[in-house]
């Protein structure tokens, strides 16, 4: 009895199918653990808070940080992800060379609603097990900001995160690295009609 197995990528190997036209950037694929994911269409409140998110960032840390939208990040386990935000060390040209590596990376955020249960899993795991610090799921479906930190590998081999905290949208929250700059919910969270 055969066995079927899919093919597995390696991160150059995954470059160099982009680099021979075979994904475009209108393909909207993301390299996980070696795997080739189709990432999800956008809705309008994903696109809006993404927007929103990121001047609000901008504007917070200036040139402080990198603020990376929907860019790829370089992660051992055979992953460059996209994630929806991702504030980095340094300034940009120093990614010239490389994507960001996790050594670089102070905090990853994904806005969620119908990508909830894979961010709360499959990501949040990835996330955890190259030590990335601090990610963050912007909660779409419950109006709330889940704030995850102190990565960690349980006796079983799986990689989680110690602490989770949530924060409603009336909250202001502290952004890790940042401490003396607050990130205003409210503006990400709109109420009434316009949501």
């Amino acid at each position: 009895m055969n066995v079927v197995t899919p093919k597995r990528f390696t991160i150059d190997e995954y470059h160099r199918l982009i680099s021979l036209g075979f994904l475009t950037q209108g393909d909207r694929i993301e390299l996980i653990r070696g795997e080739l994911i189709q990432m999800t269409a956008k809705g309008t409140p994903h696109t809006v808070c993404g927007s929103i998110l990121y001047r609000q960032l901008d504007r917070l840390l200036g040139d402080q940080a990198v603020i990376r939208k929907q860019d790829p990040i370089i992660l051992p386990n055979q992953s460059e992800p996209e994630p929806d935000i991702v504030i980095v060390r340094g300034k940009d040209e120093d990614y010239l060379a490389h994507h960001p590596y996790p050594q670089d990376i102070l905090l990853i955020v994904e806005i969620s609603d119908s990508t909830l249960p894979y961010d709360q899993t499959t990501k949040l795991r990835l996330y955890a097990e190259v030590g990335i610090s601090d990610y963050w799921i912007v909660n779409l479906n419950a109006y709330q900001l889940e704030r995850y930190s102190q990565p960690y590998q349980t006796i079983q081999g799986e990689f989680n995160y110690l602490s989770k905290q949530i924060s409603l949208a009336n909250h202001p929250v502290s952004i890790p690295g940042f401490e003396g700059e607050f990130l205003d919910l409210s503006r990400i969270f709109p109420t009434g009609d316009v949501w």
